[in-house]
């Protein structure tokens, strides 16, 4: 269970270690604030038109009774706006990073330089870390889609529905968060998304010390731009301690793969 309290360390770490470096802050707040603007019209589109979704999607309660009806249909708007924020969450990391990759490529770097030892390095032009990095985002979404409907369809299970479903739904939302910006790091090390996958496991209650407390914090307007720099920050210092010296080099992920595994020395 010690490693639910690391992990919320790594995250705290990773915030101190942006506000020190003040420069690699700013850097880092301008991919988080572009998306920002994309993402808060599309949740207030969905704020004003879930009511209307609703009812479309359950014409067979039009002739209900009062309270029924409305017990129904205010359950359900509930349940759409929430899967909408637990979609956001997951997806404004996704998109930030793609869109600030270079961004987050540096600063990432710069905190291994930071903390010594060797800096790995991709090695790939920037146009192979891009389509990398999208294709990844994108498989991991799917997975995260598919733990949504299934979370969306047990919302319906009354108490459990309205009481253990959104529990499980932030755990959820916070290992696919760590795994996004973790994938930062561990991308620059030529690790394949199955490899990060599987490196991540190991640690599970690790990761979601990390991802948890930082998804719900990213329910509060405003708040995830300002974390994101600390957030992937924090991401690269709980991967020095997942990939240890003793750790395997990872399958390689294209050309310049043996550069970021660390060569011949890894």
């Amino acid at each position: 269970m010690s490693d639910l309290g690391a992990g919320f360390g790594y995250l705290a770490k990773g915030q101190r270690w942006a506000v020190r470096h003040g420069r690699w802050l700013g850097i880092g707040l301008l991919p988080g604030l572009l998306t920002l603007v994309v993402y808060a019209g599309a949740l207030i589109g969905l704020g004003y038109g879930a009511d209307d979704l609703v009812a479309w999607a359950t014409p067979f309660a039009d002739d209900w009774t009062s309270p029924w009806q409305g017990l129904l249909r205010t359950g359900l708007t509930a349940l759409v706006f929430v899967l909408g924020l637990f979609l956001a969450v997951i997806t404004f990391t996704a998109v930030t990073l793609l869109v600030g990759q270079p961004f987050y490529d540096s600063l990432s770097e710069e905190v291994d330089r930071s903390e010594g030892g060797e800096v790995p390095e991709s090695g790939l032009p920037l146009w192979r870390d891009l389509w990398v990095s999208a294709r990844d985002s994108v498989r991991i979404l799917l997975r995260v889609a598919l733990y949504g409907i299934i979370l969306f369809a047990c919302g319906f299970i009354p108490v459990v529905g309205q009481t253990v479903v959104p529990a499980l739904g932030f755990c959820v939302s916070g290992y696919f968060l760590a795994q996004e910006l973790t994938g930062v790091a561990l991308q620059r090390r030529g690790f394949e998304l199955k490899a990060r996958l599987a490196l991540l496991r190991r640690r599970r209650l690790l990761v979601l010390g990390f991802g948890v407390p930082l998804t719900l914090a990213f329910l509060v307007p405003f708040v995830a731009v300002f974390l994101m720099p600390g957030a992937v920050a924090g991401a690269t210092l709980l991967v020095r301690d997942l990939v240890g010296p003793a750790d395997p080099p990872a399958p390689a992920a294209g050309p310049g793969a043996a550069t970021a595994a660390g060569g011949p020395a890894a």
